[in-house]
């Protein structure tokens, strides 16, 4: 499954919410977004139908669902990334990135491990 939707900054903090505390209940849900994010509960409930008909939350009986990891979400959109901005070519992408800045070697070890894994 292709995740091709990019969270705006309410959006994320939202979605981190619910990530961080799997299997929340709606109410706990309106009550931290009334606190951290200023939302309505109808502002809550609006925002948490929209990661529903996308497939990233479920709420069944009154408590929220991770359908797709915060893991998982961001790598399906770096997937779709590379594959429309570099048709799908990983070292293209690797190119372009470290046109513009050196990798440390700490870094380039990191990376070195991935490949190997």
């Amino acid at each position: 499954m292709a995740v091709d939707y990019q969270l705006g900054e309410m959006e994320s903090r939202f979605a981190d919410i619910i990530w961080s505390e799997p299997g929340i209940s709606t109410s706990k849900l309106v009550e931290i977004c009334e606190k951290e994010l200023a939302w309505k509960r109808t502002t809550t409930y609006t925002v948490l139908k929209k990661f529903e008909n996308r497939g990233i939350f479920a709420k069944e009986d009154g408590v929220i669902r991770v359908l797709i990891s915060r893991d998982d979400f961001y790598a399906m959109q770096s997937e779709n990334y590379v594959e429309k901005s570099f048709q799908g070519s990983l070292p293209h992408f690797l190119a372009a990135f470290t046109s513009r800045r050196k990798l440390s070697e700490k870094e380039i070890q990191e990376i070195e491990k991935i490949i190997n894994k």
